[in-house]
């Protein structure tokens, strides 16, 4: 994994102490993380929402929250596996998904990452979101723009879905509100569709290498919360599924903007 250098690249920002300390902790993930993934040895489990989750899980998000209390304690914590500590009245939040992709995790796909947001009066002001499997990082603050391993990145500038490749993602949550055939059909009048899934698809929307992602319906805000600077940051649009800026919404469209209107008003609320 490239370790990034946002002394570098975020020389002037605000909020550079907290991504120095985020993308050590991503560094203090990936170690745990891939460590994991490349041995192969864990146990799986199931949550009562049925979703799974490993041990590597579970200790991933103890190594970043172990580097984010130590740097900023004053800061609360809400992680996806140990839930919230820290003070509970805190003006700033870290925002963490462990594992993002854990279904990928436990079959040795290596789409997954881990994903660290900081959250200041409920805005998400900072994303960090690191894919170690597949050597990919990429990190944003409000206002001093997105970068993908060091290099700073910008959504595309396609402005016609005929033209444009999209990923969608398919679920039961989609076939609950009648969604699955508008997501067919925008599979159908985009110039290619794909399913790259969680993370990755919005990424991919922040580098200007596919120009719209649809995420499953049932979403938690862990999931969402270091997508939004990212996509934000390298000139794009993210919402909720009715067009909602909302990072603790259960759905998330991400587009280069220009289509933004266009795929929002072929879903269903």
């Amino acid at each position: 994994m490239p370790k990034a250098s946002p002394q570098r690249c975020n020389a002037l920002s605000k909020y550079k102490q907290q991504l120095e300390t985020a993308l050590r902790a991503a560094n203090a993930a990936d170690q745990v993380s891939l460590a994991g993934f490349t041995n192969r040895v864990f146990t799986v489990s199931r949550k009562a929402d049925n979703s799974e989750v490993t041990e590597i899980d579970q200790n991933t998000e103890t190594a970043i929250t172990s580097v984010l209390r130590d740097a900023f304690p004053e800061f609360g914590i809400y992680g996806e596996e140990h839930g919230v500590s820290g003070p509970t009245d805190a003006e700033f939040v870290w925002v963490i998904d462990p594992i993002d992709g854990t279904t990928n995790f436990v079959r040795g796909v290596p789409v997954w990452g881990s994903l660290i947001a900081l959250v200041h009066n409920d805005v998400p002001v900072l994303g960090v979101v690191s894919a170690p499997a597949l050597g990919m990082r990429w990190w944003a603050t409000a206002g001093e723009g997105a970068y993908f391993n060091g290099t700073r990145i910008y959504v595309s500038t396609v402005n016609e879905l005929s033209e444009a490749h999209v990923s969608t993602t398919p679920n039961r949550g989609w076939e609950n509100v009648g969604g699955l055939p508008a997501l067919q059909q925008l599979q159908v009048d985009a110039l290619r569709s794909r399913g790259f899934g969680d993370f990755w698809q919005h990424m991919l929307v922040a580098q200007g290498a596919i120009d719209v992602a649809v995420d499953v319906i049932g979403l938690a805000p862990y999931d969402n919360a270091a997508i939004y600077p990212i996509v934000h940051e390298a000139g794009g649009t993210i919402t909720d599924r009715v067009g909602k800026v909302d990072w603790r919404a259960n759905s998330s469209v991400s587009s280069n903007g220009l289509l933004h209107q266009d795929v929002i008003t072929r879903l269903p609320a």
